[in-house]
């Protein structure tokens, strides 16, 4: 993994952790030393990411990076492709959620940013066990997705909407 996949990988676990993650854990999630896991903290903290350091581990206050939530529909079979446009385009994709008409809002976080990460959901959706959160709600879903500016974004978006994957908000 190169060392800006690895902050981008770094930044990505901070912002979708609920809790502090220690140097040990990124250093073994991103198969690399504790020594380069501090230097690339340092690297993000002078980005503009307001990373902390407590004695749990790391957490972020803040980030330079934008959101977006896109409301999508699409086949199973085009999972892989719609999470690969936006990884290719530059975006985390932060999670999916469904509106459902009696439960509400269902969420699961994702935390999608690399080829290998969407290959390892698509071999998790794959065995089986479980589908995708679009199938209870006739294929509609919503991705946040994150990336470091609205012109970003903004291809994103352009990408989704070439393949008919953005869906029209109803008023």
């Amino acid at each position: 993994m190169k060392a800006e996949e690895r902050r981008k990988a770094i930044a990505d676990i901070l912002l979708s952790s609920a809790s502090p993650v220690s140097g040990g854990e990124l250093s073994k999630r991103l198969s690399a030393s504790r020594q380069i896991i501090v230097q690339d903290i340092s690297v993000l903290r002078a980005s503009g990411y307001d990373i902390i350091s407590t004695h749990q581990g790391y957490i972020i206050s803040s980030s330079p990076l934008c959101e977006r939530v896109f409301k999508v529909r699409h086949s199973s079979s085009e999972t892989a492709e719609e999470l690969s446009l936006i990884v290719q385009n530059g975006g985390t994709v932060v999670d999916v959620f469904v509106w459902h008409k009696v439960y509400g809002k269902i969420q699961a976080k994702l935390n999608i940013f690399s080829i290998h990460s969407i290959e390892k959901f698509m071999e998790g959706i794959k065995t089986g066990r479980s589908t995708e959160l679009m199938h209870i709600t006739d294929g509609y879903h919503y991705h946040t997705v994150r990336a470091e500016s609205e012109d970003v974004l903004d291809r994103i978006q352009k990408a989704l909407e070439n393949k008919n994957f953005i869906v029209e908000e109803k008023d």
